[in-house]
């Protein structure tokens, strides 16, 4: 008989929000996994949980989904945490999930606090469609190009930035997306020091490059104003500037400029076609 693997969201900040049955499901567990043991021992204490957690991170991720598989397919009930909110959203976790199903074991979840929809909540912008980015990439062409993708979204938009990441995010999203969107910073949500700060991403850009950042940040950016022209007109334009002989890349990049949307999502629906 297949075990069973349960993704545990873990509180963001405070562990007051631990729910009663995260503490009943890690109390049961036949074996803990955990993005940073010392931070889960900390938790554990606070929910009167014995066990001696194990590390899953993303150094080691390969080795120990193997044993998890191993440890699913003999019949165990194991347990995944990370160090806050849900395993597998941008954090360790989504190979738990598939050696998992490779072992024919069960995928449970424990729900808990989320920093995504927390920060959208208190944001103030609109929260009927929104999309989650996690952290943008660190440099080079692969961030420009998301810049691009993110500048053409009507949704309200939601990532994570680290603390030596938060202004030279703001200031690339500030310049890409410009510098009247209006944002909302969230800092350390639910902890002791908490703080959303709320204004335009100029505003935050200048705000933040005069502070010292520190904690984990959750930025809410608003989504660009109109509709964005259907891709498949775009897709028509790039191919009839191809038949008169514009190199693809060109085209691409002439179209993406001149109907204002990203052309890394240009380059890829041409592709598509």
């Amino acid at each position: 008989m297949g075990g069973r693997l349960f993704l545990c969201g873990t509180p963001i900040g405070h562990l007051g929000d631990a729910s009663p049955r995260l503490a009943r499901v890690l109390g049961k567990a036949d074996v803990i996994f955990a993005e940073d043991t010392r931070r889960a021992r900390v938790l554990l204490d606070h929910l009167g949980v014995g066990a001696r957690p194990e590390s899953y991170f993303s150094g080691n991720e390969a080795r120990r989904s193997a044993r998890l598989a191993r440890l699913l397919e003999a019949g165990a009930t194991v347990a995944l945490i990370t160090d806050a909110g849900m395993p597998a959203v941008a954090d360790p976790g989504l190979s738990a999930v598939r050696a998992a199903r490779r072992a024919g074991a069960s995928v449970s979840v424990v729900p808990g606090p989320s920093a995504v929809v927390s920060a959208l909540a208190v944001s103030g912008l609109a929260s009927e469609r929104f999309v989650f980015e996690g952290f943008l990439p660190r440099k080079g062409r692969e961030r420009a190009e998301r810049l691009e993708v993110l500048a053409a979204e009507v949704r309200t938009m939601v990532l994570f930035s680290a603390p030596s990441r938060a202004v030279s995010d703001l200031s690339d999203l500030s310049e890409t997306l410009g510098g009247d969107r209006r944002a909302t910073v969230a800092r350390e949500l639910t902890k002791a020091h908490e703080e959303v700060w709320s204004g335009t991403l100029g505003e935050a850009a200048a705000e933040w490059s005069r502070r010292t950042p520190r904690g984990e940040f959750t930025l809410v950016v608003e989504g660009r104003a109109g509709s964005v022209p259907p891709m498949a007109a775009a897709v028509r334009e790039v191919e009839a500037r191809m038949a008169g002989g514009a190199p693809m890349s060109a085209a691409v990049r002439k179209v993406a400029e001149g109907l204002g949307i990203g052309r890394r999502a240009l380059y890829e629906a041409v592709l598509r076609e």
